[in-house]
């Protein structure tokens, strides 16, 4: 179960960034309005959720190493839903810089004992 809340959090992600990008690529009428709309305090609130429901995954038994690697999907769902909601075009510089991003994800949370372990030295 606490996987999956995971993985719903992950999902809300990307919904609230999709609803920051949606406010951020339209032209307010004043700098207030630019911050103050539904689409901003949406994205904002939808994150929050995210963070309670991550929270409450770690309650139930989720390693926080293993938080993060699932909320690495965030970093292919991001620019799935650009593309998919925006047209936004997903190049190969994206492709590369996500790539590197997973890569360092996973080594960093996945070596046993951590980087941060002295007694492999």
């Amino acid at each position: 179960m606490g996987y999956i809340l995971v993985i719903v959090s992950a999902v809300l992600g990307v919904v609230s960034q999709m609803m920051l990008k949606k406010s951020a690529k339209k032209r307010h009428a004043s700098w207030w309005r630019e911050y103050v709309n539904i689409w901003v305090i949406g994205g904002y609130g939808l994150m929050v959720v995210s963070l309670v429901i991550n929270l409450l995954a770690i309650y139930m038994g989720v390693l926080a190493q293993e938080v993060s690697i699932i909320e690495c999907i965030n970093y292919l769902l991001i620019p799935m839903a650009a593309w998919i909601c925006f047209g936004e075009k997903i190049t190969k510089r994206k492709i590369i810089a996500i790539i590197i991003i997973m890569i360092g994800a996973v080594l960093f949370f996945c070596h046993p004992g951590g980087w941060w372990d002295v007694s492999l030295l």
